[in-house]
């Protein structure tokens, strides 16, 4: 595809949230009236490809330019994934630490959770490998009793939780390690989900961290309806975003 449809592209849609697969084919047929739809499919994709457009849901794109979203892994997270990655060959987890949120949050909490999922039938092992390996606060699926009398009183807590099924993670390699941690997507739908555990983000936080995420970083709200759907909360997360950031998310609920 030429360079300057590209930028014409760019210079046309850039200034809106979002735009249709049907808007983006009236643009090439300006340029090619006798565009076909295989053809058209190649230029989404090479669109896609070259990080010109992102897909933000089904049919819906966005401009790209926005930071990709990648938060720094701490020495802390390093070493809990090389313990599972040893110990645990092949079986799907992912970790990640509350701290990320402070990127997003009005207040700088002091609180640190660290979260693991893995696999359901590896959760109790884990658990075990790393209450002999680490000597960090390690709650396995803590209730509403823990999280108020233990984990609240922790500075550095580790909570060990079943990964639900298709979770929207990525694979990362840090400093020659392969590390598997959450999407921004999976991250914003959890703090919503689990408003007990993540207590301290809640309320006008909790709006806070999603308008900022959504400023700050191109979501694809097809991966984040689909995870909140398994978690049972897509309608809620749905009402809360019309509700608090409806200027942020024009075109993306129906």
């Amino acid at each position: 595809m030429p360079k300057i449809i590209e930028n014409r592209l760019i210079a046309e849609f850039k200034d809106r949230d979002s735009f249709s697969r049907e808007d983006l084919f009236e643009f090439f047929r300006f340029f090619e009236p006798d565009l076909k739809g295989g053809t058209f499919s190649w230029r989404i994709y090479d669109l896609q490809n070259k990080n010109i457009i992102k897909s933000i849901r089904r049919g819906q794109y966005t401009i790209s330019g926005q930071a990709r979203y990648k938060p720094e892994i701490s020495p802390e997270l390093l070493r809990l994934a090389k313990a599972i990655s040893k110990r645990f060959e092949d079986v799907k987890y992912c970790l990640w630490d509350s701290d990320w949120v402070n990127e997003f949050s009005r207040h700088q909490s002091g609180k640190k959770i660290m979260i693991i999922e893995i696999e359901k039938d590896y959760v109790e092992a884990l658990f075990y490998v790393l209450k002999e390996d680490f000597k960090f606060d390690i709650y396995l699926n803590p209730d509403e009793k823990a999280i108020d009398y233990y984990i609240s009183e922790s500075h550095k807590a580790v909570v060990i939780k079943k990964l639900i099924t298709r979770s929207p993670i990525s694979k990362r390699n840090e400093k020659k390690n392969i590390i598997y941690t959450p999407l921004l997507e999976k991250i914003l739908v959890d703090l919503f989900t689990e408003n007990k555990l993540f207590y301290f983000y809640q309320g006008q936080e909790l709006i806070h961290v999603y308008e900022n995420a959504l400023r700050s970083y191109t979501l694809n709200f097809t991966k984040l309806f689909s995870y909140a759907k398994r978690r049972g909360r897509e309608q809620e997360i749905k009402r809360f975003m019309k509700d608090n950031m409806t200027h942020l998310i024009k075109g993306v609920i129906e």
